[in-house]
């Protein structure tokens, strides 16, 4: 065994609690490595009486390792724990201190987890787990109200550029909640509402007022209360890294300079706040002048956005946020963010945009859930861009799958395009087939998925602007085909269990082979599913060995055969095939 390969550490991704009485343990050895591994568990005060050895399972491997775990449930809430490994005829225990090649006798060497603290413990709302998002970007979905649209405003359908607007409004979202009813949404992320100078509103001027070209605080709360009896919840963006130029505190200081009251709630390097060389003098998102960094250390502006934060949860029944720029804040912000937020309503989501790996922001007292780009980019490559094949797919997915707790995945916000990104038909260039293969493997995996908006019609459009054309509504311009296809995975989604457990086994993931088979099961319901994928332009004859024997419905398909463990079926090229186990299930052996 390679010893410098096998890692392991208490709390973060590596041992957690679950739930208030779950466990789980996790360990990590080179792949192909290790034969079997095993905790030794028990109660710290009472060893000796508590002391027991659990098999660990193979939870998933990447390129260079596998990944152990077990659940356990301490009856006191606490444990003492360490590893047993075996391969061929060499065993080591793995200690805290060291490696031993026989068992300790002072439990004291081996890993502690003190206590099950509730107040420590990761919870994110039940609802999530069943959510289906939409993502809308407000000015470009649907003119409700043109008598509050930009005197500027161009007609609706026309090219997208950074700074013209078409009209969409709030009255414009209102009239259309039965198109994302029908589609089977139940929950909205919109893009900025707040009153802003842009089309986007990435640049707040007033953080408690809507735009007046969106509509009102009323004219939201009407639409907040319209979406609850749908069913549908609600999640805003707040931009709390930056501001607008037109923001009064910052208006002020580029007024009165360091004599402003408000001179500290930014970041100025040197007085007057200007642009010299094309660099702002005061610290910005990115470098745009128009969007300059919040002090959110300072106790005024703290309070500020906490405040705004507070008033569209309570006051207009939002049931959550979307953070922008969530990981160039301070983290003791977040923290009382969140504080504050649940406090009011515990069930809100909070999702951070963060695109790289978010581990310090997913501990329980921050965030509920980041944007999933990592899972996004891995999709792409796969089954639009053919940078992966279906071993390099699985390496990825299983990288993603140990970077975090369970219970973070399960509420993850997977996406495949946003108003930040080129949109998902046009990624596929156009091809349909593609797009369904990415599609199936966003709606059959762990976690949260989201649609962005128009997506489900055929929408097509490179980076932004193009990403954020007006949503055609002319149905005799929209894919009808591809707008079924999106009913069906959500509704299929939605009813069966799962398509959204975090049991998922790759049963073909292959190196230079585009074709991946994967197994989904809900150990609660002993519902199966496996999906069949082949991102290749060749049509595949696949021989497939699946762990269950019976008889399998193909959901799209719509045809029906009994199986054995070994079975060959035939793929067209880009094709795919959804497999349901409909019989009396009889595990193979």
């Amino acid at each position: 065994m390679l010893l410098e390969a096998i890692y392991h550490r208490p709390k973060l991704n590596w041992s957690y609690a679950y739930d208030r009485s779950t466990m789980h343990l996790r360990l990590r050895s080179k792949r192909g490595d290790v034969d079997a591994a095993y905790a030794i568990i028990g109660d710290k005060y009472a060893w000796d009486r508590t002391m027991e050895t659990r098999p660990m399972h193979l939870f998933t491997s990447d390129a260079l390792f596998d990944y152990w775990e077990v659940e356990v449930q301490p009856p006191y809430r606490r444990l003492r724990y360490g590893f047993r490994l075996e391969k061929d005829d060499q065993c080591v225990w793995m200690t805290e201190r060291r490696f031993e090649t026989a068992m300790p006798e002072n439990s004291l060497e081996f890993f502690d987890f003190p206590f099950m603290n509730p107040a420590d413990i990761f919870e994110a709302p039940a609802w999530v787990k069943e959510a289906v998002f939409y993502q809308i970007f407000p000015e470009r979905y649907a003119n409700g109200d043109p008598s509050i649209s930009p005197a500027n405003a161009e007609p609706w359908g026309g090219e997208p550029t950074p700074v013209n607007f078409f009209g969409g409004d709030l009255q414009g979202i209102i009239n259309h909640l039965d198109h994302l009813v029908n589609l089977g949404i139940n929950a909205i992320y919109f893009c900025p509402l707040f009153q802003a100078t842009t089309n986007h509103k990435y640049n707040t001027g007033n953080y408690l007022k809507v735009d007046p070209h969106f509509g009102t605080n009323e004219k939201l709360k009407e639409l907040v209360d319209a979406c609850h009896e749908r069913g549908i919840r609600v999640i805003l963006d707040a931009v709390f890294n930056h501001s607008g130029r037109e923001f009064f505190p910052f208006a002020d200081i580029l007024e009165n300079g360091a004599l402003s009251p408000y001179a500290d709630w930014f970041h100025v390097r040197d007085w007057p706040a200007r642009i010299e060389d094309g660099i702002p003098t005061y610290d910005t998102f990115a470098f745009e002048p128009l969007m300059p960094k919040l002090n959110t250390e300072h106790p005024e502006v703290k309070s500020y956005l906490l405040e705004v934060a507070r008033y569209w949860v309570q006051d207009i029944g939002i049931d959550g946020w979307r953070l922008d720029v969530a990981n160039e804040v301070d983290h003791q912000f977040w923290r009382e963010f969140r504080q504050t937020v649940k406090s009011i309503n515990p069930d809100a989501y909070l999702l951070g945009e963060i695109w790289h790996d978010s581990i310090m922001w997913l501990q329980g007292d921050q965030f509920d859930a980041v944007m999933n780009y990592p899972f996004t980019n891995s999709v792409l490559d796969f089954a639009v861009h053919g940078k992966l094949d279906g071993l390099g797919f699985a390496d990825e997915i299983g990288k993603l799958l140990i970077a975090y707790p369970q219970s973070v995945t399960e509420v993850s916000f997977n996406l495949l395009d946003s108003h930040d990104t080129p949109r998902l038909l046009t990624e596929c260039k156009g091809d349909v087939r593609k797009m369904k293969l990415a599609l199936l493997l966003l709606f059959t995996y762990p976690g949260v998925p989201c649609i962005y908006y128009g997506d489900e019609v055929g929408l097509e459009g490179g980076y932004d602007p193009g990403c954020r054309k007006c949503m055609e509504w002319d149905e005799d311009k929209q894919n009808k085909d591809l707008l079924h296809f999106f009913k069906t995975i959500i509704h299929l989604r939605k009813q069966h269990p799962a398509l959204r457990s975090a049991n998922l086994n790759m049963l073909h993931a292959r190196a230079d082979d585009a074709c991946l088979v994967i197994e989904r099961h809900d150990p609660h319901t002993g519902e199966y599913f496996v999906l069949i994928l082949n991102a290749d332009d060749q049509s595949r004859s696949l021989d497939l060995t699946l762990s269950v024997a019976g008889t399998w419905h193909d959901v799209f398909n719509k045809d029906s055969f009994q199986t054995d463990q070994k079975n060959q079926l035939q793929i067209e090229a880009y094709g795919f095939r959804l497999l349901q186990l409909k019989n009396n299930i009889t595990i193979g052996n």
